[in-house]
């Protein structure tokens, strides 16, 4: 075991707000968990190749961070997509193959897996109601953000009320794309453009994923917020897909960043 101290997740100062109305949030780092070498630490990707004990391990940590045992930790399947899923007190434990989760029933801890993609969390203090959305280029592109913001208006929450963070994730300066990823964008939207701008590489371009997440998120009228941490800048913190991609490495971790409403 790498670490046995208690993790010491991030805390957004617009979601800290909603504390007071009994929603708990944390954008969760690598430290604090028990996995080891190229997932050294806090570890919970089911999809990785590293020890199921210590993935599993590492995902009670982070339940018991709220309080909670590890069959309330609701994740998904993600597969970058535009789809949301609602979560209710019947949850079993199932992965459904989306990219959003949102609640209204407290004691639920709901958690988006990340290593460069953004995660945004989401409460409505006053109705409490909460939702957490993994948006890599896709799930930004085609409505993910959108997605999570009317199914949690759908559980009784107000467009009014609701705040989101954008947690640790890739940052423009080191993010580079193709020009048929360019392409994509400006055919979808001339202003995407905005999001580009020239690398030292011909006909590539550094994309800046945070600016297009908050963009789309504030057009859709919600405070929002971000860390302004980078994933793939800061090795000890966080697991980065691209970094690992870059040195050759087999494979990577992942970090969670999750969101509950405490139990009475």
């Amino acid at each position: 075991m790498s670490d046995t101290s208690s993790p010491q997740p991030i805390i957004g100062a617009r979601l800290q707000q909603a504390a007071a109305s009994g929603i708990r949030h944390g954008f969760f780092t690598r430290s604090g968990g028990v996995s080891d070498g190229i997932y050294r630490g806090l570890n919970v990707g089911l999809g990785s190749n590293d020890e199921p004990q210590n993935v599993e391990e590492n995902r009670r940590r982070v339940s018991a961070w709220f309080g909670q045992p590890l069959d309330r930790l609701a994740t998904a399947h993600q597969v970058h997509s535009p789809d949301v899923v609602t979560v209710g007190a019947d949850y079993d434990g199932s992965r459904p193959k989306a990219d959003a989760q949102v609640t209204a029933t407290p004691g639920i801890v709901l958690g988006v897996l990340t290593a460069d993609c953004g995660p945004i969390l989401f409460a409505d203090p006053e109705n409490r109601v909460i939702g957490a959305a993994h948006a890599g280029w896709k799930g930004a592109l085609t409505g993910v953000l959108e997605n999570t913001i009317e199914a949690m208006i759908a559980l009784g929450a107000c467009r009014q009320s609701i705040h989101a963070t954008l947690g640790p994730s890739i940052s423009g300066a080191n993010y580079e794309v193709g020009p048929e990823f360019v392409d994509r964008f400006a055919n979808e939207d001339p202003a995407f453009t905005a999001f580009f701008t020239p690398s030292a590489k011909l006909g590539h371009a550094m994309f800046d994923l945070p600016g297009l997440t908050l963009m789309r998120l504030a057009k859709a009228g919600i405070e929002v917020d971000t860390l302004g941490l980078c994933t793939y800048a800061d090795p000890d913190a966080f697991y980065s897909y691209r970094r690992t991609t870059h040195a050759g490495e087999p494979d990577y971790g992942r970090q969670i960043s999750a969101i509950a409403i405490l139990e009475d």
